[in-house]
């Protein structure tokens, strides 16, 4: 008979109880608060028992077999904080992970703690595993194993420091299947957050059509976002930069569609705005022109679903979370996920182009942003390889970067670790 996996709160109390994993303790009496140790694996002085804890879950779930299975670290380490993430019970009261002497998050259970749990059944299965279980969480754990599950988004995200210009190559540690440490006792500071720094802009590529025809392009870099707006640059006391879509009389000879172009260019008003906050790109329609938005591949919007929603006109509305794009960007690269999608497409005036070709539509607006394209590109480009690959993020202030596949995987998950804890703070 199969061993079942067992439920992460009670065995990591028992853990805790047990006192056998390195820095894996309660932090008070009453058993509400304990630390779990967070060590970078780029430290120097990182060893395999900073990382026991990962290890133990991965065990106790099925995910690892020593001698069976590849260790992965990285792995092992994001299973092991998303198991967390996903207790209501739970939350990261202090992220202490950039500790230069004593790396490690601080957790608290927010009722009245452990004796809500029931106390784990020890006694050993065939393989020497934990045999609790409870069968409807099972099935709960194994769909949301690689889902990303993102809270409501806020403004005001935090600032987050800058990276170092260059950045040396990286060989792979035999045992724990990750970058080899630095010379020093730092990690580097992971370039990628550049992403998230509020003063960093990002590039957005604006190409827009007419009746399936390409009218226009231009790429720029927007510092309060950008205003889709009609041939006139409308009200530049908005914020956000104009970005005035042409005149149609230049580009189409029915007469009557480029009337009906017209009148949806003049209904857009203030325009339609997008700007970054942090980790997520927010829209809102600044006139009375009804526009549907989803997320498509780049050379088509993906007309045979339904759209992902109606920019509101009242309130700003989420249209992108970079969160799930660098999920799904380390799934795409352990070759277990299709690859992200980052392209915008925006219908206006019309409903969304669900059973007929988009072509058809009068006006269709795509937007890229570039450091997205870019982050995929670095993804199929590294494959297996270790050698090094050079990227541009496109944003503001950014230099190229050099980044061995294995780094860019650490580098990516390390991103995440950094969202979830600013989101947590929201």
């Amino acid at each position: 008979m199969g061993t079942q996996k067992p439920r992460i709160l009670p065995w990591l109390v028992s853990q805790l109880d047990g006192g056998q994993l390195e820095g894996v303790a309660w932090l008070d009496q009453s058993r509400k608060r304990f630390r779990i140790p967070w060590k970078h694996g780029l430290r120097q002085d990182a060893q395999q028992e900073d990382f026991g804890i990962f290890q133990a879950w991965a065990e106790a779930s099925g995910a690892y077999t020593p001698g069976k299975d590849k260790p992965d670290l990285p792995t092992w380490k994001r299973n092991f904080r998303s198991a967390l993430n996903r207790k209501e019970v739970l939350r990261l009261a202090e992220d202490r992970s950039k500790d230069p002497h004593d790396p490690h998050k601080i957790y608290e259970f927010v009722t009245s703690g452990v004796e809500d749990f029931p106390e784990p059944d020890t006694s050993p299965d065939t393989d020497g595993r934990c045999s609790i279980s409870d069968p409807q969480e099972d099935i709960l754990e194994e769909l949301l194993n690689d889902m990303a599950l993102v809270p409501t988004p806020r403004e005001g995200c935090l600032s987050l420091a800058g990276t170092p210009e260059h950045l040396p190559q990286l060989s792979l540690s035999p045992n724990l299947d990750i970058p080899a440490p630095y010379p020093n006792s730092e990690p580097p500071e992971n370039p990628l957050k550049q992403l998230l720094v509020p003063k960093e802009e990002w590039e957005f590529e604006v190409t827009a059509f007419y009746r399936g025809r390409q009218v226009f392009q231009q790429t720029v870099f927007c510092p309060k976002g950008l205003r889709l707006v009609g041939s006139e640059a409308g009200d530049r006391t908005l914020p956000g930069q104009p970005i005035p879509l042409p005149d149609p009389g230049v580009f189409l000879t029915d007469g009557g569609v480029v009337g009906y172009v017209r009148r949806v260019l003049s209904s857009l008003g203030g325009g339609l705005a997008l700007w970054r906050a942090g980790q997520w790109l927010w829209a809102q329609r600044l006139g009375h022109c009804h526009t549907y938005w989803a997320m498509g591949e780049e050379l088509l919007p993906d007309s045979g679903h339904r759209h992902d929603g109606e920019v509101p006109k009242d309130k700003e509305g989420s249209v992108f979370d970079l969160r799930p794009f660098v999920t799904d960007m380390i799934a795409f690269i352990e070759g277990s996920g299709r690859s992200p999608r980052y392209t915008l497409w925006f219908c206006m005036g019309e409903s969304w182009p669900q059973d007929q070709p988009w072509t058809k539509k009068l006006v269709m607006v795509k937007v890229i942003p570039t450091c997205l394209r870019a982050l995929l590109e670095m993804a199929r480009s590294g494959g297996a390889s270790s050698l090094g690959n050079t990227v541009d993020l496109h944003i503001s202030n950014s230099q190229p970067l050099t980044l061995t596949s294995d780094q860019y995987k650490a580098y990516l998950q390390d991103l995440v670790e950094d969202m979830d804890f600013i989101t947590g703070q929201a």
